[in-house]
């Protein structure tokens, strides 16, 4: 059988390092409704005062990690799209891009055009947000509406507590751990805490205790994103035999005044440091490419401020990328995801 698509989506990035690439790429970025969720007119005002100054700042940090192939996301998104042809045996494997290239739209219409009325669209994040997996399933959603295509989409859900994932983490990460370490920080991307509470069915739970997404009920933790990283950090801390006091769990990436989900990677690095932590380990795993966040924000900033607050050495361990046993799980994520109502 060939004729059922498996369509990888991740983030995206700019076309280049020039800052008018950059300010594209975060107007088309900051503009989702699922980013950043105010009304048109608001959001419009607010995202070009951030225009002003932000892609400039934003281009230097891409040009300090932008390979000679291109962004690391864009390349090792590539390199994974090439072990799952190997893996995905029932038809084409493509990768679009959320914003930037190659988008979603073209890839889509590109697989109709080839005959494929069948596609599993694979949102590559492990934990729910709007602000990424719904993004995606939408803007698919799009595409096929108002294209008039004719396709029938199985979406992966996310898959934050699922075997494959966390073995494939915890084989990526063996060998870094091996080599000694006095703590891991599990890094996540951070999120607004409006993107929590307004996706809470029951009103009640977010924030209102501290152990509120330790003790998430089903209903809550198919849509809580704090609930579901910490599920991932404390499964994968399980599984690697960590002990409570070697390991905690951050967030970062803040932009803007908003609340965000704490605790902040920022203030944890300097804890850290503070308590007299030699070798820092950190992993991401929101993140199943390298990209700007894990390379330079945590890579360079993140190494930069542990340091100058008194830590040691702070070791970056990478993402899943193109590892062969991830490609294997992900192939095995994909294969049972269920038909879209």
């Amino acid at each position: 059988m060939t004729d059922h698509a498996l369509l990888l989506v991740n983030l995206g990035s700019p076309a280049s390092t020039s800052v008018a690439d950059v300010r594209s790429y975060l107007n088309q970025f900051l503009m989702d409704p699922y980013v950043i969720d105010l009304p048109w007119p608001v959001r419009r005002l607010l995202v070009s005062l951030i225009l002003i100054k932000r892609p400039e700042q934003s281009a230097h940090a891409y040009a300090s990690i932008w390979w000679e192939e291109g962004s690391p996301l864009v390349v090792l998104s590539r390199r994974l799209q090439q072990q799952m042809t190997t893996q995905w045996t029932q038809g084409p494997v493509e990768l679009a891009m959320r914003y930037g290239e190659p988008s979603v739209e073209t890839v889509l219409a590109r697989l109709a055009k080839q005959g494929i009325r069948k596609v599993t669209l694979a949102p590559l994040y492990p934990q729910f947000a709007d602000s990424t997996v719904t993004t995606v399933i939408e803007e698919a959603r799009r595409v096929v509406r108002e294209r008039k295509l004719d396709v029938q989409f199985s979406i992966l859900q996310p898959f934050y507590d699922q075997p494959e994932y966390l073995e494939a983490l915890v084989t990526s990460a063996r060998p870094h751990l091996a080599q000694g370490f006095d703590h891991l920080l599990l890094s996540f991307h951070g999120l607004p805490e409006r993107h929590l509470t307004k996706l809470d069915p029951t009103g009640s739970h977010c924030f209102k205790d501290a152990d509120c997404c330790k003790n998430a009920s089903p209903a809550v933790l198919a849509t809580c994103y704090r609930a579901q990283c910490l599920r991932t950090a404390s499964a994968f801390a399980e599984r690697m035999g960590l002990a409570d006091g070697q390991w905690s769990v951050s967030f970062q990436s803040r932009l803007g005044r908003a609340k965000w989900i704490e605790p902040y990677t920022e203030a944890r690095l300097d804890e850290l440091a503070k308590a007299g932590v030699k070798k820092l380990l950190v992993m991401c795993p929101a993140f199943i490419a390298d990209c700007i966040e894990t390379l330079e924000e945590i890579g360079d900033r993140g190494r930069e401020q542990f340091v100058a607050a008194g830590g040691g050495e702070l070791v970056l361990v990478p993402c899943l990328n193109d590892e062969p046993q991830w490609a294997a799980a992900l192939n095995t994520l994909c294969e049972r995801a269920p038909l879209a109502l």
